[in-house]
Parts: structure tokens; C-alpha cells; sequence
């Protein structure tokens, strides 16, 4: 079994899209739409745990809610960005221990966000009426940011830390 998956991983490395990746703008372009990504996720991402922290009382808690889509959208351009990214040499990623721990902070915090976007549907009017967002919506605003700050850092770490670039 191990062996078929590293035949099917090589031949991922050995695809036309990977090379391309490797030999061209390819990995510049997906490493700066990552980037992109990155950053609009963690922008928006503390533009809504500061709101529900209590700064910028003038944006309704439920307007929080447009936001959403654009994180979900960044999202997805991650994901494809760093598919194609892993694409290049994805049996050294597999084995990367700090990559690891980058792809668990991500679920956490796609799981969170989920809970996270479920809550501001069910209770944002209610935080406008009450003029304040409730403790567990606080709570789950502060682990999101956590959470994210925890993917961008764990990225950064696989470069420093982890096994794919070695010194």
C-alpha cells in the first residue's frame, strides 16, 4: 500500500502541471496568490473578532456577516494555491512534521469557522438588539484569530523548521 502511494506521489512530482510549477513562474504565482489568501483571511478574520471585542461600534454585528463569502473565496485560493504548491514534491510534505501541524491548525480552524459563521447567522440581531455579542461569541471570535495566527505561523515554520528545505 505505502508503495503504491509513493508511485502515485511521484507521479504527481513528474505531472506537465508540476513541473510547470517548478520550472516557471508557477510556484512565484501560487506561493503570492497563498499569500493573498493568507491575508485576506486573517484581515477579515480581525476585523470581525475586533468588532465583537468591542471596537468599531458603529458596524451592526450583523454586517459582519457580507464578510463571510470573501473569507470562504480566500479560502478556496489557498487551497488551490497550496495544492499546487504541495504538488511540486508532495511525498516530502507528507513526511514534514511542521506541515503536519499546519494541516491540523487549518482543519481546527475551518471547523471553527464554520461554527463561527453559524453563530453570526443564528445570533447577530440579537447582539445588535443587546448592543453587545455574547461571551461564547467572544470566545469563538478569540480562537478563530488564534487558530489562523496558529496556520500562518505553522506555514512559516515548515520553511524554517521542517524537513522540505534543508540548509
Amino acid at each position: 500500500m505505502l508503495e503504491q502511494l509513493e508511485v502515485v506521489l511521484e507521479q504527481l512530482a513528474q505531472s506537465d502541471y508540476a513541473l510547470w510549477v517548478q520550472q516557471s513562474w508557477g510556484w512565484a504565482g501560487a506561493l503570492t496568490l497563498h499569500a493573498y489568501g493568507t491575508a485576506t483571511i486573517l484581515g477579515f478574520i480581525t476585523i470581525m473578532a475586533l468588532r465583537l471585542f468591542g471596537l468599531f461600534p458603529k458596524i451592526p454585528f450583523t454586517a459582519l456577516r457580507s464578510l463571510v463569502p470573501f473569507i470562504w473565496v480566500a479560502f478556496l485560493v489557498q487551497f488551490l494555491s497550496g495544492s499546487t504548491l504541495w504538488l511540486t514534491k508532495p511525498f516530502s510534505y507528507l513526511r514534514d512534521g511542521m506541515f503536519a501541524v499546519k494541516l491540523a491548525f487549518i482543519i481546527i480552524s475551518v471547523v471553527v469557522m464554520v461554527l463561527f459563521q453559524t453563530m453570526l447567522k443564528r445570533e447577530a440581531a440579537g447582539w445588535d438588539a443587546a448592543g453587545t455579542p455574547s461571551p461564547k461569541g467572544v470566545k469563538v471570535a478569540a480562537a478563530i484569530c488564534v487558530l489562523w495566527a496558529c496556520v500562518v505561523i505553522g506555514g512559516r515554520l515548515t520553511a524554517y523548521l521542517g524537513t522540505l528545505y534543508p540548509v
